[in-house]
């Protein structure tokens, strides 16, 4: 019940460039780093909610195009990645999104990911679960082996009929080529096939939303992961699941907004800071 009031406000409410949240952080102890007591917490969780944001992928040399250098040859990332842009011109649109796609092909997962995808199938094997709540499109949580994700922005390897609204996995490359005079494979559609990703201007899909609210409902540990959590809406996720007492520990190159509100915080690089935290604890079987 706790998170329906955000949720239903996710369902609503369209994704926009340079939505950031405000918080006003009440007077609390500043968040330990007590690895040891943290470890104790994840010995005793039964279902860890893992939410990850752009610094997990941008540790494998995932460009994040935010920021001055979020330009694609002379566009502004984010001028492409709207519903009016594919619009007006979807070829344009498709070659950003090929060039994204080609990029990944030179990325791997590194050991943030790794960590988090063997940490579920060893936990899985106890009776425990493991879900990733991602920000992230590239999926480099699958391809490190997780198998329990949530994907709140789609994924750059699938695509979406505009007209019949089928999604499915696309790994071709090129893809424009592939899909030029063909579109959907549905029989008797043959719609144009976009992206399956939330641009700006639109609204996140309710299944997922809802997926994500069942998960963080029952979750008794939530780690948030390479994320600035200011922008909406996974930036309320964490602080909604701190505020029924449940642990909640950051992982990040710097502090947040939302900081002040989690029980631990751990500071550096995804990849060395993550592994040993998800560890094989010594309460373990073997």
């Amino acid at each position: 019940m706790f998170l329906r009031r955000v949720t239903h406000w996710a369902k609503t409410f369209h994704l926009c460039a340079g939505v950031r949240l405000t918080y006003r952080v009440p007077n609390m102890t500043r968040p330990s780093s007590d690895l040891t007591q943290f470890r104790k917490d994840f010995a005793k969780a039964k279902h860890i909610a893992i939410i990850t944001g752009a610094g997990v992928s941008a540790e494998s040399g995932v460009p994040t195009f935010r920021g001055a250098g979020g330009y694609w040859r002379k566009w502004q990332a984010q001028d492409l990645a709207t519903p009016g842009a594919f619009s007006r011109d979807p070829s344009l649109v498709w070659e950003f999104y090929h060039y994204r796609r080609e990029v990944m092909s030179s990325k791997e997962p590194n050991a943030a990911h790794m960590s988090i995808a063997e940490c579920e199938a060893r936990l899985s094997q106890q009776g425990r679960s493991v879900v990733v709540i991602t920000q992230n499109i590239d999926e480099l949580h699958y391809r490190a082996g997780s198998r329990n994700i949530l994907e709140l922005h789609g994924s750059l390897f699938k695509t979406r009929c505009m007209s019949c609204g089928e999604v499915k996995a696309n790994h071709t490359s090129p893809i424009c080529p592939a899909l030029e005079g063909k579109g959907c494979e549905r029989r008797g559609c043959h719609g144009l096939l976009r992206p399956y990703v939330v641009w700006f201007g639109e609204a996140l899909d309710s299944d997922i939303l809802s997926s994500v609210e069942e998960e963080l409902e029952k979750c008794d540990l939530c780690l948030v992961v390479g994320t600035s959590s200011i922008v909406y809406p996974a930036a309320m996720f964490a602080p909604q699941v701190a505020a029924r007492g449940v642990p909640v520990a950051e992982f990040n190159t710097e502090s947040t907004p939302a900081t002040m509100r989690f029980m631990y915080h751990f500071e550096g690089p995804c990849g060395t800071i993550l592994p040993p935290a998800l560890a094989r604890h010594e309460s373990e079987p073997i």
